[in-house]
């Protein structure tokens, strides 16, 4: 299960079925759950935990040293959740401060040559293509959909089931189930109508979003008396969700 040429250092903890490939460096302070297959070529630093059931592709490195010179060498962390595919030459970077982690949930599929700098928490059933770099600090909600070559600036929240066009940059928050321009920043162009079909929402959640989104960006209001219209008219839920997420945005939302 073990390739005679991987190096696995004894301080590294592997369930007894994993697989390791050829020419892998493993170091101490590793944990990999059952069922995982590490493929060839793939570095996994110290404070690395991988859950069960995942799939690490050639080339990936995980757990490096953050990119931010405030780190200062302290011990920080990375945890990858159960049933992830990370592709080929996929980077995640170590939390900044001591004992912070950066987070990837359960069922996430990472394509190839993303990024995913320090601190940054990833929800369950997440999708990033190739090529997206996310910064520091970014926090994506479950079921997000993260198209190629999209960049996200440090600090910025991507709310539940939102959809990113390819190419497409954001440097503000993006709210839930909403879809983001392709080749643009900061722009929405609609609803994730496709990712909220494929979803466990209710018809009726869905027509609820519907109507919070009519009329947050197309009812002429400023958004904070669309705000508080929309948690005035669903005071739970999908929509109450969307409301309080822009409530407390800190870097302010994309808009259409």
């Amino acid at each position: 299960m073990i390739h005679k040429t991987a190096i696995i250092d004894s301080g590294a903890e592997l369930a007894s079925d994993v697989e390791v490939g050829p020419y892998t460096f493993i170091e101490s302070d590793v944990t990999i759950g059952e069922g995982t297959v590490i493929g060839p070529n793939v570095n996994i630093k110290s404070y690395t935990s991988i859950g069960p059931r995942c799939h690490i592709h050639t080339g990936a490195v995980l757990g490096g040293t953050p990119q931010d010179l405030n780190f200062d060498g302290g011990k920080s962390y990375v945890t990858i959740g159960a049933n992830c595919q990370i592709r080929e030459g996929v980077t995640i970077n170590r939390g900044t401060q001591p004992d912070s982690t950066t987070e990837i949930g359960d069922d996430c599929f990472l394509m190839a040559l993303s990024h995913f700098g320090h601190n940054v928490k990833l929800g369950n059933k997440v999708i990033v293509a190739n090529g997206a770099l996310l910064g520091g600090y970014v926090e994506v909600g479950d079921q997000a959909f993260i198209s190629g070559n999209c960049i996200l600036h440090q600090f910025v929240t991507i709310g539940r089931l939102a959809m990113l066009g390819g190419g497409c940059g954001a440097s503000k928050d993006v709210p839930p189930f909403c879809l983001m321009k392709p080749l643009e920043a900061n722009k929405i162009i609609g609803l994730n109508s496709v990712g909220l079909r494929r979803s466990e929402l209710s018809k009726d959640d869905r027509q609820e979003i519907k109507e919070a989104f009519k009329i947050l960006f197309l009812s002429g209001l400023n958004i904070r008396p669309a705000v508080e219209k929309i948690k005035s008219a669903y005071p739970s839920g999908p929509a109450y969700e969307l409301a309080i997420f822009i409530d407390e945005s800190e870097r302010g939302i994309c808009v259409m």
